[in-house]
């Protein structure tokens, strides 16, 4: 059952209505990709989850964080995917819950969590998301750039932009929301 605080407001489907880019065309100042390369302006939107077997490893300096082969991308438009870990996947006493929040005007409202003894966020979760990311309520995404995060051994490097927790990989190509100027796409 979906509660009805998560059915989106007018407001917000006006946010979602003025979308400039959807995924539909490739602009012309993409880049376009090579073998084995995604563009992330062939992303829709809104974005789609899609499941993601690689090993994906968090870890800061005392230690691992999470682990798992059993990831999903959230994929969207013009952004690097955001990969998502599955809530048993956080070494247990790991994460605390920080204050703060943010609103995804697809997920819903975001709660933040920093590694145990810290309080600098680190990555964020939905305990209550809109419908369409109702199947991953609770699952956890890293900053990149606040701590070291791995697809099959490869350094994710972080989206520009303090706000954005975009994953940078060499199988994916821009340019990516988050530099100057691109708060509009």
């Amino acid at each position: 059952m979906v509660s009805v605080r998560n059915v989106p407001p007018a407001w917000l489907q006006h946010a979602r209505d003025g979308w400039q880019h959807r995924g539909e065309q490739r602009p012309p100042f993409a880049e376009d990709p090579g073998p084995g390369q995604e563009s992330v302006w062939d992303y829709p939107r809104p974005p789609v989850v899609v499941p993601d077997g690689r090993a994906v490893e968090v870890s800061e300096a005392q230690g691992l964080v999470a682990s798992t082969d059993r990831s999903v991308r959230v994929l969207e438009t013009s952004h690097p995917p955001t990969f998502y870990l599955p809530p048993e996947s956080v070494i247990p006493g790991r994460l605390v819950r920080v204050p703060g929040s943010s609103h995804c005007e697809w997920k819903g409202a975001a709660e933040y969590v920093a590694v145990a003894g810290t309080t600098e966020p680190v990555g964020w979760r939905y305990p209550d998301p809109y419908p369409e990311f109702a199947d991953y309520a609770g699952w956890i995404s890293f900053y990149p750039g606040r701590v070291r995060c791995t697809v099959d051994g490869e350094v994710a490097r972080p989206q520009a932009g303090a706000f954005y927790g975009g994953w940078i990989t060499d199988d994916i190509v821009g340019p990516f929301k988050g530099e100057p100027g691109t708060s509009g796409w």
